[in-house]
């Protein structure tokens, strides 16, 4: 038995040792990559950098600001006045000998390792609650029987290798920021510690303003946990259910016996003070916000020139996303009612998923920024980085997903096509915008099959611990 467990040890050493040299490697092809030659020009590419993520125009609203003018004058920057704040003394500051916005670039290295991180304590805990789940069905056996796999260090290795982390750091957009906020709140909500919880959300939904729907799996992270099993299940395995079978018919009657009996899963003390720091963050970041602005238009003209410019779709320019050439094709009368439509389109989606993996709220988190990676005004390589990162996290639960190798394939040839159709189109005009939207289309259907794939095979997962804990029972009655 001692020999076992230091041959397990040995095996987690080794395990761990793997990891960060693998870690240390990225941050090291990342410090190659920003001494290449303007970045290998990354910055310019409209699959890296958006009208909202772009440090180029960051750099301009702060001359602006830095001029005595409003930094959201024009139709330059549409940022965060604190974003502003943060990065834009740095983009002024150079080192001799050294690439400029060097110091930028570090801050977006240091921001992808402290993802990496986060994910990674994140993906544990999950493990962890996925253990515990099997567990309370009596079918602990499965994670004894198959190689749990490290979903943990999976998911941050995946995040920090995935070719559109290293782009979209190197090519100096400010997406990793970003995604620091979304991934501090999901890791904040596992944790249990509502305020950190909070302070994330507040501050991805104040960057980017889509990760707003995240209150949902956040609320049910707080009340049910991690990763729990449905009622159903845990009422079945503790004899609140009664299977009433006949050999004339394969369907089965349940008959719930005594429901009241069962304990309450859903916790509403953490939901309400998430609620309550979420009020008072968004308090102090608006007042910190109307500082900052308080001489150049105000809280309203932020609110303006940042929401209003995401929700309006005011920048036309050419991006990975659908919108652009949609709302550059339709008819002004028909605008104000196709933006509707589309915005609205997300939240069509929020509460049946909701309903249905409400006892899987990570995932649930997973699937929302897919779709609003894919819905968004200004979608980049940035928010694809974020949810194939967080896909790592199901590595176990997905592990029979359908067309996953197509679905890679199909993305790798969508990555060097993009920029090729945009070269035929812009610089050597021998195409037109209808190459470069086919790689928009196809990337947008590329994320439709993902997240139908996924969830396809998360549910299948769950009937297959549904059979076997109905099977247990049933055996456990004979």
């Amino acid at each position: 038995m001692e020999v076992k467990k230091e041959q397990s040890t040995k095996r987690n050493k080794q395990k761990q040792g793997r990891f960060w040299t693998w870690v240390a490697a990225s941050v090291l092809f990342r410090l190659i990559l920003i001494y290449f030659p303007k970045n290998l020009n990354l910055s310019s590419r409209p699959e890296v950098s958006t009208p909202l993520t772009s440090l180029r125009r960051l750099a301009e609203g702060y001359w602006l600001k830095q001029s005595s003018m409003s930094p959201y004058a024009g139709s330059m920057y549409h940022g965060s006045p604190l974003l502003l704040s943060l990065l834009g003394p740095l983009t002024v500051k150079r080192i001799e000998g050294q690439p400029s916005h060097l110091l930028c670039s570090l801050v977006f290295v240091v921001a992808d390792i402290l993802n990496a991180m986060l994910i990674r304590a994140t993906g544990q805990t999950l493990q962890v609650a996925y253990r515990q789940s099997l567990k309370s069905l009596d079918l602990d056996m499965i994670s004894e029987s198959m190689e749990v796999l490290s979903s943990g260090d999976i998911a941050a290795l995946v995040y920090l290798w995935n070719p559109f982390t290293i782009v979209a750091c190197v090519g100096l957009s400010t997406s990793p920021i970003e995604n620091l906020a979304i991934i501090l709140a999901l890791y904040g909500a596992c944790k249990r510690m509502v305020p950190l919880a909070a302070f994330g959300w507040v501050m991805a939904t104040h960057l980017s303003l889509y990760p707003m729907i995240l209150i949902i799996p956040i609320i049910l992270l707080l009340g049910y946990g991690p990763d729990t099993p449905r009622k159903l299940l845990l009422m079945r395995r503790y004899g609140k259910v009664e299977d009433n079978s006949s050999s004339d018919s394969c369907q089965q009657q349940e008959k719930v016996i005594n429901q009241s009996d069962l304990p309450k899963v859903f916790t509403w003390r953490p939901a309400m003070l998430f609620l309550l720091w979420a009020i008072v963050w968004s308090v102090y970041v608006l007042l910190l916000c109307g500082i900052s602005v308080k001489h150049y238009g105000g809280l309203w003209e932020m609110f303006e020139r940042m929401y209003g410019f995401i929700l309006t779709v005011q920048d036309l320019s050419p991006n990975i996303g659908v919108l652009w050439y949609f709302f550059a094709e339709v008819f002004d009368f028909f605008r104000n009612f196709f933006l509707i439509v589309f915005h609205m389109n997300i939240l069509f989606m929020i509460f049946p998923l909701a309903i249905r993996l409400k006892h899987r709220p990570c995932f649930l988190a997973f699937v929302y920024i897919t779709i609003s990676s894919m819905l968004k005004s200004y979608p980049s390589v940035g928010d694809s980085a974020l949810y194939f990162g967080l896909l790592g996290w199901f590595v176990n639960e997905l592990s029979e997903m359908q067309f996953s190798f197509c679905l890679f394939s199909v993305y790798v040839g969508v990555s060097l096509l993009s920029p090729v159709m945009h070269n035929l189109w812009i610089w050597r005009g021998t195409g037109n915008a209808n190459f470069y939207f086919a790689t928009a289309i196809t990337y947008a259907c590329l994320q439709m099959v993902l997240v139908v794939e996924s969830v396809s095979a998360m549910l299948n997962h769950d009937r297959k611990l549904k059979k076997l804990t109905n099977a247990k029972l049933q055996n456990g009655k004979l």
